[in-house]
């Protein structure tokens, strides 16, 4: 699948198609639509260290890095939490493939819920607050409300596993409900206030990157004025469906480049994103309402394409006819992608 990486001498990020073997992970660039036939490079696994989650990049919440035995650094970028532990999970098996017994452990710590003994609740605040190594608070909006100094959800299960204070998200989910019972959090925001209204308390805190939470004591929400915001909040706010990485061609110069895609719903857009760049902004993006999707066929290039491209497309029309031309990765998951869209067109 697609994954952005990090360079080893210029430290910008290139997408490139990975594969992953037994022994090694091989990663191809993309050029005109189709993958290229040999490898750009390769991982080899063998003696490989695996960080998941990876918060060394402020901005860059869902890496995974890999130290190989000679010490080269790689990190990979993923789409979403679940994509992420999952190619954590696969890359981990293939590092200790020939041995079922670091395999059987992994799997039993994954699936394992056991809270350290006599854990202090205030030592973990003290070093969720340490401004180096703590979790990082940052600005976020909700609902037209702009809240300062606040961590999401996810970024929290991420910040308790790597700091060792949890081996599972089952567990980190847990002892972060701990920390909010105790009133050392506080829940921010539609979603994660709603959640505490469940009667299950496994769901009253959300391991989500859309529900906020700040530190109890921490100032109240300020209400963000037009300047301050330069993206439409109301298309953004919508519940995410799905999103992936898809093969788009461009407008102008019809070229194709590997964008991040996030599908919402109430209301329903589709945006991408260039995932080489920080800012975390979508670089374009249009309302699904009277849209049309449908799949194009894979014998020969369809009217409107350009390149060589590798197949599996489909096209999606605006209702002011403007066409954008999406590569998925594989038949199955254009098929994903097309019944995804459909209901919200």
């Amino acid at each position: 699948g697609f994954l952005p990486l990090q360079g080893h001498v210029v430290r910008n990020w290139k997408v490139r198609w990975f594969v992953l073997l037994q022994d090694k992970l091989l990663y191809y660039k993309i050029e005109g639509g189709k993958k290229e036939p040999s490898p750009k490079g390769r991982i080899l696994l063998d003696g490989c260290t695996i960080t998941c989650p990876c918060l060394e990049y402020e901005n860059r919440p869902l890496l995974i890095k890999l130290k190989t035995k000679t010490n080269t650094d790689y990190f990979l970028e993923c789409c979403s939490r679940e994509e992420r532990d999952s190619w954590a999970l696969d890359i981990t098996g293939a590092i200790h493939a020939g041995h079922p017994v670091q395999v059987q452990e992994l799997h039993r710590m994954k699936n394992s819920f056991k809270l350290l003994e006599n854990i202090s609740l205030l030592d973990i605040v003290e070093k969720m607050y340490d401004s180096s190594t703590g979790i990082k608070l940052t600005r976020n909006l909700d609902q037209g409300n702009r809240y300062k100094e606040t961590f999401t959800g996810s970024a929290l299960v991420d910040w308790l596993i790597s700091n060792s204070f949890a081996v599972s998200r089952f567990e980190a989910v847990t002892l972060a409900s701990m920390l909010m019972d105790e009133n050392f959090i506080r829940p921010v925001g539609v979603r994660s206030t709603e959640a505490t209204r469940s009667s299950d308390p496994s769901e009253k805190f959300l391991d989500d990157s859309t529900a906020l939470y700040m530190f109890a004591e921490s100032s109240k929400k300020n209400t963000s004025s037009k300047e301050e915001v330069h993206f439409n909040i109301s298309e953004l706010s919508g519940t995410i469906v799905k999103q992936g990485f898809l093969v788009k061609q461009g407008h102008k110069r019809k070229n194709w480049k590997v964008r991040k895609f996030v599908l919402r719903a109430d209301p329903a857009f589709l945006h991408y994103y260039d995932p080489t760049k920080e800012d975390n902004k979508p670089v374009g993006g249009f309302s699904l309402r009277g849209c049309l999707v449908s799949a194009l066929e894979d014998n020969g290039v369809p009217a409107g394409v350009k390149g060589n491209v590798q197949g599996n497309l489909f096209k999606i029309i605006t209702k002011n006819d403007i066409r954008y031309y999406i590569q998925a990765s594989s038949k199955a998951e254009r098929v994903q992608w097309i019944e995804a869209i459909k209901p919200l067109t």
